[in-house]
């Protein structure tokens, strides 16, 4: 599976979220290197999940536009004599 990269200042607003995370709702304290670990492990075995369902949530929309663009053009389409 594909490791999700994250630049330096990602990392680091990340380490803070998971920090503060394990000190508010579970009452314990991580260091920087086991809050680093946690990161590199969900990256690598949960990011694709999370990757693939955005872009899964991205054709939707884009799929979705197209339909009403479908719907624009046909109600600008001018009437002929042609029968489909």
């Amino acid at each position: 599976m594909h490791t999700i990269e994250f630049s330096k200042r990602e990392k680091e607003l990340l380490v803070e979220k998971f920090k503060r995370y394990f000190e508010s709702e579970l009452n314990q304290e991580i260091g920087q290197f086991d809050a680093e670990f946690l990161i590199d492990f969900v990256s690598e075995n949960l990011g694709g999940y999370y990757y693939n369902r955005g872009l899964q949530d991205a054709q939707l929309l884009i799929r979705s536009k197209l339909d009403d663009i479908d719907i624009e053009i046909e109600s600008l389409e001018k009437p002929t004599d042609y029968i489909k």
